[in-house]
């Protein structure tokens, strides 16, 4: 018998147990961590809420938890909680009337034992600082209508324009995808976002917002893609940025129909925002933005294809720093 048979399968130097590994150590929030933060934030939201009861001119409706922590995707690295707070707009919805100043006015009354600097207005949302616990709690503004779905308009922390969105659906929509495929599909993202934050912190030009990852990674499951293999995961989020060069259309089916989208826009990357056909997420990025990306994923590919023929074991650690830094041990 031959004992160089060719036919026999080598296993490649990083494993799937080593990326989950990684993962589970360096990516994701701790489980105490988001535990206590939830917390926090639940006692946050509960106090305010007795605080709207008590006080129904207040002009304050409702708060949701949304963003990363509500979805399941939060990096070990974050700290800031987003928190959309409802407001009844009567009319007069607008966002140059000391918006934040307004919010954060309301938010000292609710909260008297806080000092000032815990409640700071930001441009566009109000920072509120949970001394002692490590969080600050990011309070979006959402003007309310009364919609049954709780749609409202959000004033873009980038652009100050407002957006119609809805924090439920937008729940529904990742935990639709976390059911069809449990544990992996937040992994999933949660490392393709610990990528995108490693390429941000080489290169300050470098944009790639987390809920464009969620939705490209929204994308590749729906059309079929299985995630429960970290590598072969990310290979195929980095191929169908290089393939596509992201100039693709992106959008969804839960809440609206393809004939609802605009039919032509100048913008370089269109991913639509699942509730909202009118709201391309990645309008204010630039040819020049789609580029960097583009380029960023061809090296990650190139360097994932690499790691997975590597000679060494630490050869292919070299390469998988590429993609998810050096803190990679393998």
């Amino acid at each position: 018998m031959n004992a160089n048979n060719n036919s026999a399968t080598i296993a490649p130097p990083i494993s799937q147990s080593d990326v989950r590994r990684f993962a589970e150590d360096s990516v994701n929030l701790p489980q105490d961590s988001a535990k206590k933060r939830r917390e926090y934030v639940r006692d946050f939201r509960e106090r305010l809420r007795k605080w709207i009861e008590e006080n129904p001119d207040s002009g304050l409706v409702k708060s949701y938890v949304s963003g990363s922590l509500a979805k399941g995707t939060a990096l070990s690295v974050s700290s800031d909680v987003d928190v959309a707070l409802y407001l009844k707009h009567g009319g007069e919805r607008s966002g140059d009337r000391n918006l934040t100043g307004w919010i954060a006015e309301r938010i000292r009354k609710a909260f008297p034992q806080m000092s000032p600097d815990q409640i700071e207005p930001q441009e566009y949302s109000v920072k509120v600082t949970i001394k002692g616990a490590g969080v600050d709690i990011d309070i979006v503004p959402v003007f309310y209508e009364g919609d049954p779905d709780d749609k409202g308009w959000l004033v873009s922390k980038k652009t100050g324009r407002f957006m119609m969105t809805s924090i439920p659906m937008h729940l529904a929509f990742i935990r639709k995808r976390k059911d069809a495929q449990p544990r992996h599909f937040v992994q999933l993202v949660r490392i393709a976002k610990w990528w995108a934050a490693e390429q941000k912190g080489a290169d300050a030009t470098f944009r790639l917002k987390s809920f464009i990852v969620e939705l490209v990674c929204a994308h590749l499951a729906d059309n079929g893609q299985d995630f429960s293999d970290y590598r072969v995961g990310l290979e195929v989020f980095f191929n169908y940025i290089v393939s596509t060069g992201l100039q693709d259309r992106i959008s969804f089916s839960d809440y609206y129909g393809a004939g609802k989208l605009p039919k032509s826009l100048p913008d370089p990357i269109q991913i639509f925002d699942p509730v909202n056909p009118e709201n391309n997420t990645a309008s204010q990025y630039t040819e020049e933005n789609r580029r960097l990306i583009v380029t960023a994923a061809q090296d990650a590919l190139d360097a994932l294809n690499e790691a997975h023929t590597a000679a060494t074991k630490g050869h292919a650690v070299k390469m998988w720093r590429i993609v998810l830094g050096n803190s990679f041990r393998g």
